[in-house]
């Protein structure tokens, strides 16, 4: 018989020394054997390492001292039994790869952080790492998580995703704390699906809030956006109620609402005239520009009806100022709401 998954504290690796991974890091000392954080820029890992601080993407946080970083992927990997993929979504195949050929245990539990969609394959995280991993469990961590607040200890809720529930509630009893609180699922596809969805609406919120539409606009645009998850999501093979959860409406409403959005500051800086080209010039990856592409190939050829995501890739893609593509949305013709 095979024992449990991660019966006991496990030794951590977490792929990526961005924000995310950093909080989420961070998070896990308490519970965990050990926790590593893998990043390719050696000035960050020094500063986590000796000054227990990462001043580039989390500027305020205080990182516990036993919280390690290093570059060398292959000694980080090799003793590893809970790996989290925490890095932007177009990077996600290169390191898996990247981990592959350093070598895992095959009981490894694998965690997929990222939010978004493969252009061309239409393929999730989870499915991208699962192909390179076919041996190992697999689960997926989502939900309004900023990680400037889960870093200072701000109350937050998660939502862990497995198709293997013994592996869900593992990974539930060990990012589980006084202020992170996290709840299971089986359907990872809809907690993906709406992960990658809300990006492009907080670069409409955002653009929407550029243009001093006020909160009766943004109100709409999370509401209607939260109808083009739920369509568009389900056809994708995720589950309505998934989408009415954590994952789906309540990551939506954060991403739309909140200054801490890279996704909504980008689209103040849309309204404002900033070409696409130079969104998230700080180093900052911006999920929804880059997603936007392929979540609208993914709508047309799904055959599904999107209009804001349609409005978000014309202004992206095709030049269309966002003062035109709003009007483009107001003026179409009228229809039923629920249809």
């Amino acid at each position: 018989m095979n024992p449990a998954p991660l019966s006991g504290p496990p030794r951590v690796l977490v792929l990526g020394a961005g924000s995310w991974g950093t909080a989420l890091g961070s998070l896990l000392v308490a519970n965990c054997r050990s926790v590593t954080l893998f990043g390719r820029h050696e000035e960050v890992n020094e500063e986590i390492n000796t000054r227990h601080a990462n001043t580039r993407y989390l500027p305020d946080a205080r990182l516990p001292e036993s919280l390690r970083a290093t570059s060398d992927l292959a000694a980080a990997a090799a003793d590893a039994e809970l790996i989290l993929f925490v890095v932007p979504s177009a990077a996600t195949r290169e390191v898996a790869a990247d981990l592959a050929a350093a070598g895992i245990s095959d009981s490894a539990v694998l965690v997929s952080c990222a939010k978004g969609i493969e252009r061309g394959t239409d393929m999730r995280m989870s499915q991208i790492i699962a192909e390179q991993f076919p041996r190992n469990p697999i689960a997926v961590l989502s939900g309004p998580n900023h990680a400037e607040e889960v870093s200072r200890g701000l109350a937050t809720c998660a939502v862990i995703g497995s198709a293997d529930e013994a592996v869900a509630v593992a990974l539930q009893r060990l990012c589980t704390c006084p202020h992170f609180r996290t709840y299971t699922t089986d359907d990872t596809a809809g907690m993906e699906i709406g992960g990658a969805i809300k990006n492009v609406f907080a670069l409409a919120s955002g653009g929407a809030s550029g243009l001093g539409l006020g909160d009766n606009a943004t109100a709409a645009l999370v509401t209607r956006g939260l109808a083009e998850m739920m369509r568009l999501g389900c056809a994708l093979g995720g589950r309505q109620e998934t989408f009415i959860g954590l994952s789906g409406v309540g990551d939506l409403i954060v991403t739309c609402y909140s200054h801490h959005s890279r996704n909504f500051r980008a689209g103040l800086a849309l309204a404002k005239g900033e070409p696409r080209e130079k969104l998230g010039a700080d180093g900052m990856v911006v999920e929804g520009v880059v997603n936007t592409e392929s979540i609208y190939e993914a709508a047309k050829r799904a055959g599904v009806r999107t209009p804001l995501i349609d409005a978000v890739y014309d202004i992206l893609y095709n030049g269309t100022s966002p003062a035109a593509a709003l009007d483009n949305l107001l003026t179409r013709a009228p229809r039923p709401e629920n249809e």
